[in-house]
C-alpha cells in the first residue's frame, strides 16, 4: 500500500481526523460517503 504523507496531513488539517472517504470539492470537505451532497456540489 502506498502512503502519501502530504495527503494524510492535509486530510487531518481539514477534518481533524483520519477518516475515509474524505472528499474536497471547492472549499467544502465531506467526510464519509454522501452521494446527494457530492452530486449537489458537482451540479449533477
Amino acid at each position: 500500500m502506498a502512503v502519501d504523507r502530504a495527503a494524510r496531513q492535509e486530510m487531518l488539517s481539514l477534518t481533524g481526523r483520519s477518516a475515509v472517504p474524505t472528499v474536497k470539492i471547492g472549499d467544502e470537505v465531506i467526510v464519509g460517503f454522501d452521494k446527494a451532497r457530492i452530486s449537489e456540489l458537482l451540479g449533477l
